[in-house]
């Protein structure tokens, strides 16, 4: 048995005094409780602030033990006492399966509504989906039927200024040519956009201010057949007047380089200026013809 040894003080041991006669030390207080109930109880902590009890680690185990001993006879004492509150919270525990369904039951409804609010949401969305693009498509078309409306007009004031006659054009409208853009007009070297000097046999040139805004229309007239689409059945039905368009306008060009070979003092000028027009229109193969029956 392990205990702490106390000297006399005049030097004389006692121990075995302290051997025979036990009683003279402290006797410790019991363990409690309320050690064991700190949130941050530690062993080792608790066991170092046992240093000042006089008493072996064999009573320490003793007096642990019956303090457990003691706390299972609470226990099973508490549950006794209250064995019938025991039973009934069983009882309500299985009366809650019911509850439970209960809230299963609601949970699956709730389910159900959420997903027919998100059914409708879908759908709501296809269908501003569809309409932005039957908006789209109808933005689309009419930005065709402005080319279109564009592509006809353009090519009835190409026809009025080249004196083509149309089968659709209206007759008094073909009498206006006759008026507005006489052949004479479109030859005559004094007219306002006519700089350039008669020919060797005294005849006026062709204009090539006009000639140059006629193939400039004629370009734009092919750039909007292009961005519409050359299959589209309205440009389809006007090919016809389109390539008659381009082979006056091809004509004219012939006619305005063979007049350019027979210039006196502006010739390569002219010349240059004709098969640079030539170009715009993307004529290449026709201007090389024109150039080599200009040879013969």
């Amino acid at each position: 048995m392990n205990r702490f040894h106390f000297g006399d003080p005049d030097g004389s041991d006692s121990d075995s005094d302290f051997d025979e006669d036990p009683s003279g030390l402290p006797f410790p207080e019991p363990l409690s409780r309320v050690s064991f109930l700190a949130p941050d109880f530690d062993p080792a902590t608790f066991l170092s602030s046992l240093t000042n009890r006089h008493q072996s680690l064999e009573d320490l185990r003793q007096e642990l033990r019956s303090l457990e001993q003691s706390l299972n006879k609470e226990l099973l004492d508490l549950v006794n006492e209250n064995y019938q509150d025991f039973l009934s919270l069983g009882t309500a525990l299985r009366g809650g399966e019911e509850k439970i369904e209960g809230v299963k039951v609601g949970l699956l409804s709730f389910q159900r509504d959420l997903q027919s609010i998100r059914d409708k949401v879908e759908a709501r969305r296809r269908e501003v989906d569809g309409l932005l693009n039957q908006k789209r498509q109808l933005r689309a078309h009419a930005d065709i039927g402005k080319d279109l409306l564009d592509y006809a007009d353009r090519m009835e004031e190409l026809e009025h200024r080249l004196m083509i006659k149309n089968a659709s054009t209206p007759e008094e409208k073909t009498m206006d040519t006759d008026e507005s853009a006489t052949e004479s007009d479109f030859y005559d070297g004094s007219s306002e956009d006519s700089d350039e000097e008669e020919l060797e046999d005294g005849a006026a040139p062709v204009s090539l201010k006009r000639l140059e805004r006629h193939v400039q229309k004629y370009v734009v007239l092919t750039s909007i057949a292009s961005r519409v689409g050359e299959k589209h059945p309205f440009l389809l039905a006007q090919q016809p007047r389109e390539n008659k368009i381009r082979s006056t306008v091809l004509l004219d060009l012939k006619t305005a380089l063979e007049q350019a070979s027979q210039a006196v003092a502006t010739r390569d000028k002219r010349t240059m200026a004709v098969l640079r027009l030539y170009d715009l229109m993307g004529e290449d193969v026709s201007a090389i013809a024109a150039l080599k029956n200009l040879k013969v």
